[in-house]
C-alpha cells in the first residue's frame, strides 16, 4: 500500500454551510414592500451577532397573569382523566366479561389509578397552587377527583360483567336462614 503523494484536495463545504457563514444576498427592489416575517430581523441576519440592548425587553408577567396560566394549567390536569374514559371503556369492552388475566389485570388497573390519583391530588396540584387562585382550586381539585371517581365506576361496571360482585339472591345463600314452615303436608299411598 503506497502513500498517494498527489493528494486531492477535500471536497468543497456543502451548500447550507457556505450559506450560513455568508450574509444573505440583498433583497430585490420588488420585494422592498413586503414585511419580514414575525421575530425575524433582516439587520440581525446581517451584522450576526448583535448587541441586545437594540431588542425590546420582553416585560415579564404580573402576578395576574401567572395566576390565570396555572389555573388554566391545572384545568387540563383536572379534565385529563376525563379523556381517558372512551379509550378505558372500550378496552373494557374488548378484554371481555370471562375470567382471564388479561381482563383481570384490566379491573386492577382500573381501580389501582383512580386511587392512587385521589391519594395524591394535593401534591397533584400543589405546583400550580398559589394565594392569588386558592379558592378556585377547590372546585379543580372537586373536578378531578369526580373524573377519577367515573373511572373507579368503570371499574366497578367492568366487574359487575364479569360476574364478580355479588348482585344476585344466590349469591347471599350463605347468610340466609332456613325457612320455617307453616304447614306441612303428608301423602299417603
Amino acid at each position: 500500500m503506497g502513500v498517494d503523494k498527489n493528494p486531492q484536495p477535500p471536497p468543497p463545504p456543502p451548500r447550507w454551510a457556505v450559506e450560513l457563514n455568508n450574509p444573505p444576498p440583498s433583497r430585490p427592489k420588488n420585494t422592498s414592500n413586503i414585511p419580514d416575517p414575525p421575530g425575524f430581523s433582516a439587520q440581525r441576519a446581517i451584522g450576526g451577532k448583535q448587541k441586545t440592548s437594540q431588542l425590546p425587553a420582553r416585560k415579564p408577567p404580573t402576578q395576574e397573569e401567572t395566576d390565570i396560566l396555572k389555573l388554566k394549567k391545572s384545568w387540563e390536569i383536572a379534565l385529563a382523566p376525563g379523556k381517558q374514559l372512551p379509550m378505558q371503556l372500550i378496552m373494557s369492552y374488548m378484554s371481555g366479561n370471562s375470567l382471564q388475566i388479561f381482563s383481570l389485570m384490566m379491573v386492577a388497573m382500573l381501580f389501582k389509578g383512580p386511587l392512587q390519583a385521589i391519594a395524591a391530588t394535593n401534591s397533584t396540584f400543589t405546583k400550580l397552587e398559589t394565594e392569588g387562585n386558592k379558592g378556585k382550586m377547590i372546585l379543580v381539585k372537586a373536578t378531578f377527583v369526580g373524573m377519577q371517581c367515573m373511572l373507579l365506576a368503570l371499574g366497578v361496571w367492568k366487574i359487575g360483567q364479569m360476574g364478580l360482585l355479588p348482585t344476585t339472591q344466590s349469591d347471599w345463600v350463605a347468610f340466609e336462614g332456613e325457612r320455617i314452615c307453616l304447614e306441612k303436608a303428608y301423602f299417603a299411598t
